[in-house]
């Protein structure tokens, strides 16, 4: 999948060069989001040209609230992955300071006919745009018949009568449901990043474990998890991790620490992906390292039995 970062990096385009695409932030890439992709191959399988997912970095709500953003469900690189996985063709995906400003009717002529020359365009049913997300469904409408393309909007995706959403996924992951938000995800949530050096101390205390660089400002989740783990062997690999700032030892930034069972390879620098199979209880504070060393060795009982399960 080619990645364009911005408008000069799209290229000029001639009248019969065109694209089908989809715009949204599709944080999480759940199964509503899916379900406009799935129609934006299709749309491009059928006019035989590219499809192509147009979002922004950071996110909107990210840009506007800096201080207290939202959970981020995936990062940059996740958000990418999962849309080439998806069989997407091009990804678009400029700062949103680029386009902040434009009012509806430069958005669509900056992004949609200058810039990408929509030949079809599809988005979901609480779509918004321009600034003060002033621009509505039936202006895009309006602009789809004036400049040639067409306008695709797709239902909202229910799961138990209730509509997915990156925000309801937010909740079921902050409440511990991971259940729900893989009902709602279409897969275990997950989250991915390189193996960065810590403080060494698990491996002390018998548990070595990787240090995940989460690269958001928010995770998701928090607590001890068991897991499985991509990326350092063939198969998928058990394990139990926590999420958390570790206030039995002095506290500090939230990591992603993961003790993969029966494994003792080096795995520094490597990219890993982990996948939060069942939430096993909240972090906790200890009054001393014995105490927490004896919970650790619960907890890996307890994460072998929920991956067997």
């Amino acid at each position: 999948m080619r990645l364009y970062r911005s408008f000069p990096a799209l290229g000029t385009r001639s009248a019969i060069d065109r694209r089908v695409a989809a715009i949204g932030a599709f944080d999480g890439l759940h199964v509503g989001h899916r379900e406009i992709l799935a129609r934006t191959k299709s749309a491009a399988a059928a006019l035989d040209c590219p499809s192509v997912v147009c979002s922004f970095e950071p996110m909107p709500t990210e840009f506007f609230e800096p201080g207290n953003p939202p959970a981020r469900l995936t990062c940059f690189r996740e958000r990418y992955e999962q849309i080439a996985a998806a069989g997407i063709d091009e990804f678009f995906c400029p700062h949103f300071g680029m386009v902040r400003g434009l009012t509806p009717e430069t958005f669509i002529r900056t992004l949609l006919v200058d810039g990408i020359n929509a030949a079809h365009v599809i988005v979901g049913h609480d779509f918004r745009f321009g600034t003060g997300r002033a621009g509505t469904l039936e202006d895009l409408r309006r602009a789809g018949a004036e400049f040639g393309f067409e306008v695709t909007i797709v239902d909202p995706v229910k799961w138990q009568d209730r509509r997915i959403s990156s925000t309801a996924i937010r909740g079921a992951l902050k409440a511990g449901d991971l259940d729900s938000a893989k009902c709602m995800l279409g897969r275990d949530y997950s989250m991915s990043g390189r193996v960065v050096p810590g403080a060494a101390l698990g491996k002390e205390l018998g548990f070595p474990t990787a240090n995940v660089n989460l690269k958001r400002r928010l995770a998701p989740v928090d607590g001890i998890f068991a897991v499985r783990v991509e990326g350092v062997a063939d198969e998928p690999l058990d394990g139990v991790a926590s999420v958390g700032s570790r206030p039995t030892i002095g506290g500090g930034k939230t990591l992603l620490e993961v003790f993969i069972f029966d494994f003792d390879r080096d795995i520094y620098g490597r990219y890993i992906t982990v996948n939060f199979v069942k939430r096993l209880r909240e972090e906790r504070k200890y009054d001393s390292l014995d105490a927490m060393t004896r919970q650790m060795h619960m907890d890996v009982l307890d994460a072998r039995a929920a991956l067997i399960a």
